[in-house]
């Protein structure tokens, strides 16, 4: 009896370890997200006054579905990139605009939801709106989707300008018709924005900011946006009119994975 009850005693201590050594990677892992360094802020702590329209939080994107990573629909930077930001704000204000953003502060996570969308050719649920003349095979060749993005660096923004006062824009339904990006302003989806020519991530040549076929007004709010960025030291990229990365910036070679979120903050942002 004595033998037994040790061999029984035995087992069950064996059968805990293993079942301990089992859930102890998970439960260690369980909750616990990265964390942004100390000099990520939310913009809104920064300048309350910007508008914040976070696309990947919703359906209304290229994908169609709320994006990985966004957990909450909130732009977070680098502190000089907020702070480059509010000066240009101040700037808009004086002449009766206000800046409003799509997309800041981009987790790695989000940028693999891309590329696996872009991947599955089967899954063309928006292309009548955001890429309605470019072959889904040729996102990556194209440059449209990227492995990385310097969004993820934590400087970089989308943004477009806003006439005040701004009026609000009505949320997307998933499943109305689509129209493309670059078709009239007052026939593609609302956006409060002024007319930039094309709607934000647009995937069209006509995106380019300084594209020859954009002239007038159009050309006009282009060039407002990129004088005033420029001049607080931000680089647009050329393909893409709502694209600006704050230089230098304070971490040009780590790409961040922290979900976009509150809690990811160190501070009380």
């Amino acid at each position: 009896m004595t033998r037994l009850s040790t061999a029984v005693r035995g087992l069950v201590t064996a059968l805990a370890a293993l079942l301990l050594a089992t859930l102890a990677p998970a439960t260690a892992g369980a909750g616990t997200e990265p964390k942004a360094p100390e000099d990520f802020v939310a913009l809104r702590r920064v300048d309350p006054t910007i508008l914040q329209e976070i696309r990947y939080f919703t359906p209304h994107n290229f994908v169609g579905e709320r994006v990985d990573g966004y957990k909450q629909p909130m732009c977070i930077l680098t502190r000089p990139a907020a702070e480059a930001l509010h000066h240009a704000q101040t700037k808009l204000l004086s002449q009766g605009y206000t800046l409003k953003v799509y997309d800041c502060y981009r987790p790695q996570r989000a940028v693999d939801h891309f590329v696996r969308w872009a991947r599955d050719l089967d899954d063309q649920a928006m292309k009548d709106e955001f890429y309605p003349n470019v072959d889904k095979t040729r996102l990556f060749a194209d440059g449209y989707i990227a492995e990385k993005s310097g969004h993820s660096r934590g400087s970089t923004v989308d943004l477009t300008i806003v006439r005040l006062p701004a009026r609000p824009t009505r949320p997307y339904h998933p499943g109305e018709p689509l129209v493309p990006c670059f078709a009239p302003q007052d026939e593609r989806f609302p956006d409060n924005s002024v007319d930039m020519g094309t709607g934000f991530d647009c995937f069209d040549t006509l995106s380019h900011t300084l594209d020859p076929r954009v002239q007038g007004e159009q050309r006009a709010n282009r060039l407002l946006l990129k004088g005033t960025l420029e001049g607080l030291g931000f680089v647009n990229l050329a393909e893409e009119w709502w694209h600006y990365t704050y230089k230098p910036e304070p971490y040009p070679d780590t790409y961040f994975d922290f979900p976009v979120s509150s809690a990811s903050l160190t501070g009380t942002d």
